[in-house]
């Protein structure tokens, strides 16, 4: 089979995109098929020869690693030889029109609001995982949890706002303490932020601006982080994440050993199904498909509290998903092949 794994694009969540595509490349590629890495914002401008040469390429191994910085996407901008607004770079459609399926290896708002899933669908290109107006509701924190709310599912209280810097001190004089501070439409916990002080809330505000200064005012619950994947039509075994300082940022994520994680977690049984059956109904309420990541925290009851749902999990060598679905005898090559096996069912294409 031919498959495209796109990955990169203009997103704050880039390197960790990279690091997703490269071990989705590579274990396909071991799997016998052929496999075009590529960029989805620098597209194919430093590609000599025929395009169709792509699937036979050497897989860039330089992307594995995430840095600890997030992207300096001014910088890609000016680095990329054609000045073009275009988030798909030259030769990426073509590309991907060459492909039997494009696996979906990007992250945040580059690739998870689904413009790209629009994009491909209109194109009659099949991609994996979610369609795109699952997509778009989930990458908004404040449509999805209006949308869980009616199936019982709990979530904190939140509030949505969209500011200015000179209403950054009104908003702060009012909102209850402690609060998670969340980008409306981000990812990796990129920008979030616990604001235990008044002085702490208006910083965290401030540095929501340049990520659109829209944002979800989130209570704090007090509990233990547990995540649940969904694989086709039944939740994975539940992770739970202990930072080892702080809470679970964008550092805690992927740098190796930053975090302990365990799955499955070591939790009750009834709790296990608590959070297994909250997933599932999350994931149908949204209208997902083929895979997803749900995000709780379970308070000492054994009540989850829903946070958020990942259209586009990470499938990088820290990733979540990929440690429940081992968890289970599911490796990591077969795991990217039942992703795209149940893409084209549901799509309606044989291979």
């Amino acid at each position: 089979m031919k498959v495209v794994v796109l990955a990169g694009g203009l997103s704050d969540e880039r390197n960790v995109s990279l690091s997703s595509g490269t071990m989705v490349a590579e274990a396909l590629r071991e799997r016998g098929h052929e496999v075009a890495l590529v960029d989805m914002y620098m597209g194919l401008e430093n590609h000599q020869g025929a395009i169709e040469e792509c699937f036979r390429l050497p897989i860039p191994t330089g992307w594995k690693k995430v840095s600890r910085q997030t992207p300096d996407l001014e910088g890609l901008k000016a680095a990329r030889k054609w000045k073009s607004d275009s988030l798909l770079g030259q030769g990426v459609l073509e590309l991907c029109q060459m492909a039997d399926i494009v696996f979906l290896a990007l992250h945040g708002a580059c690739g998870e609001d689904g413009r790209i899933q629009a994009t491909l669908e209109t194109l009659g290109i099949p991609f994996t995982g979610t369609g795109f107006l699952a997509a778009s509701l989930a990458m908004d924190k404040d449509l999805t949890k209006k949308i869980v709310m009616p199936t019982g599912v709990k979530t904190p209280v939140w509030e949505k706002v969209t500011y200015t810097q000179r209403d950054i001190p009104s908003i702060a004089n009012r909102i209850p303490l402690p609060v998670v501070v969340k980008p409306l439409a981000s990812g990796s916990s990129i920008g979030v932020s616990i604001a235990n002080t008044k002085e702490e809330l208006v910083q965290a505000l401030f540095d929501c601006i340049p990520l659109g200064a829209s944002v979800v005012l989130e209570q704090y619950v007090k509990g233990r982080e547990i995540q649940v994947g969904y694989l086709v039509d039944r939740a994975l075994p539940s992770i739970e994440i202990i930072p080892k300082t702080g809470f679970y940022d964008y550092e805690n994520k992927y740098q190796p050993g930053a975090a302990e994680e365990v799955t499955p977690a070591p939790i009750p049984p009834e709790w296990e199904k608590r959070l297994a059956e909250a997933t599932e109904k999350v994931f149908k309420a949204v209208g997902m498909a083929v895979y997803a990541r749900a995000d709780f925290i379970v308070t000492e009851d054994g009540t989850p509290w829903f946070l958020e749902i990942n259209t586009l999990p990470g499938m990088t060598p820290t990733s979540l998903v990929p440690q429940e679905a081992a968890a289970v005898g599911i490796g990591y090559g077969e795991l990217c092949e039942t992703i795209i096996r149940e893409s084209l069912r549901i799509r309606g294409t044989k291979n």
